[in-house]
């Protein structure tokens, strides 16, 4: 398990962005059994009303630098396997 000190916002890195929160399903529960923090800026937002995806810039998903580049292995291999990045 990661243990970080508390961190800013504004350390955090945006690895990508969704459009809508149904794509983030899966990657959410493969984040959490890798143990790895993350956020979702804008998730609640973009759930309650989709179409706020494209005033807001979509749902950044943002990490710990320390995580981003598996992270981004992870995001490649569902690009791969599932196509939904």
């Amino acid at each position: 398990m990661y243990l970080y000190k508390k961190i800013e916002m504004s350390e955090l890195i945006t690895v990508t962005t969704f459009n809508f929160a149904h794509e983030i399903m899966v990657l959410k529960s493969i984040l959490d059994h890798e143990g790895i923090p993350y956020l979702f800026q804008n998730e609640n937002l973009i759930a309650v009303d989709p179409l706020a995806s494209y005033a807001y810039g979509g749902i950044d998903l943002k990490v710990h630098p320390n995580d981003v580049e598996r992270v981004k292995e992870i995001l490649n291999n569902l690009n791969t396997n599932l196509e939904i990045v």
